[in-house]
């Protein structure tokens, strides 16, 4: 890679959507770290990305674990010189039709600590090594789930937690807003991916256009935006 070419971080991204993203990423010409739980199925994915001319690399990543978090933003600053984009993409649904009257909170502490925390500490290792070239863009996945005037029935743990991220997402834009570094978020919409239940109406790569988007926006771009198919959220 040159020393100018920009650094991506994608999270979750061996398979679906992440997959989908770090493609469209690495087709901008920025170098895309793919990440997964395993280090094999992050250095297939980096491989397939790698076979298409596309720069890319893999590297293990779980975002419940502080430790493995820490590493990986360290070793992309220090083997790449630079971290400038993270897309937080890893999550997991697994409380569908649960009920916050009767939550099964091992599931919710799963969840939480995946969806928000996971996506939380990915953020504050990122941002450090994005200062020291004072340029970054953050985006998070969101969920439609998680706005306000979606709430309802089931899936309780993963409505909270997306909330959550949408929160996290704003705070951090106004926070970070004086050092280049931009932070939004976005809902896919039903995605063909393992989340959808069957119920899809895009595929990965059509969903990963607005995240594409967001990650590669100029200075001048939205900050704090909670986006779905590039169209502002009221949450």
């Amino acid at each position: 890679m040159t020393e100018a070419q920009r650094v991506a971080v994608v999270t979750g991204a061996n398979r679906g959507l992440g997959r989908a993203i770090a493609q469209g990423i690495a087709k901008t010409g920025t170098h895309v770290v793919v990440t997964a739980r395993t280090e094999e199925a992050a250095v297939r994915a980096a491989g397939e990305l790698a076979a298409e001319g596309l720069p890319a690399s893999g590297h293990q990543l779980d975002i419940s674990d502080p430790a493995s978090v820490a590493r990986t933003m360290a070793d992309v600053g220090h083997q790449y010189g630079r971290l400038d984009i993270l897309v937080n993409n890893a999550g997991i649904a697994i409380d569908r039709g649960q009920a916050a009257a009767s939550a099964d909170f091992e599931k919710v502490r799963a969840t939480l600590d995946t969806n928000i925390l996971g996506t939380w500490r990915c953020c504050t290792a990122a941002i450090p090594e994005m200062r020291k070239n004072r340029y970054g863009r953050i985006v998070n996945v969101t969920s439609h789930m998680g706005t306000f005037g979606e709430m309802g029935i089931g899936s309780v743990s993963y409505r909270v937690s997306k909330v959550g991220v949408n929160a996290l997402t704003c705070i951090l834009a106004v926070e970070l807003k004086d050092d280049d570094i931009l932070v939004n978020a976005a809902s896919p919409g039903k995605v063909d991916t393992r989340l959808a239940y069957g119920k899809a109406t895009l595929t990965p790569e059509q969903a990963a256009d607005t995240f594409v988007w967001l990650a590669t926006l100029p200075s001048d771009g939205p900050t704090g935006g909670i986006f779905f198919q590039r169209k502002r959220l009221d949450w």
